[in-house]
């Protein structure tokens, strides 16, 4: 069984920083990509970044430049940066784990929320 909860979310000011994390329990982390979606209210769950057990990423445009995904596999842990945050970056956001670059995975965690206002 997999167990992945996030921490970090909070309010912030436009163009301030904000740092997730996700932490997962299980043995089956360090071979699965991991991904971090967001959900706004009354949109559909969207794919924000995503990096794979090897280190591959890929981007949500709107994102790319301002937001770093990473991971530490010795301790079952993924980080998102979010730099210059902007209003519409206001979501929950969700991390997420499966065994594709492509495909959204099975595991998920609670959600943490990210509000983004002056």
């Amino acid at each position: 069984q997999v167990q992945l909860v996030e921490s970090g979310g909070g309010l912030v000011q436009p163009g301030g920083s904000l740092r997730l994390s996700c932490a997962a329990s299980g043995s089956i982390f360090s071979r699965y990509a991991m991904g971090w979606y967001r959900q706004a209210p009354g949109k559909k769950r969207e794919l924000v970044a995503r990096i794979s057990s090897g280190g591959s990423t890929n981007y949500l445009d709107s994102v790319k430049g301002r937001f770093t995904i990473s991971r530490d596999n010795a301790k079952n842990t993924g980080s998102l940066q979010m730099n210059s945050l902007k209003p519409e970056d206001t979501a929950v956001y969700y991390c997420n784990l499966g065994n594709s670059m492509n495909a959204v995975g099975p595991y998920w965690g609670q959600g943490t929320q990210v509000t983004v206002s002056s």
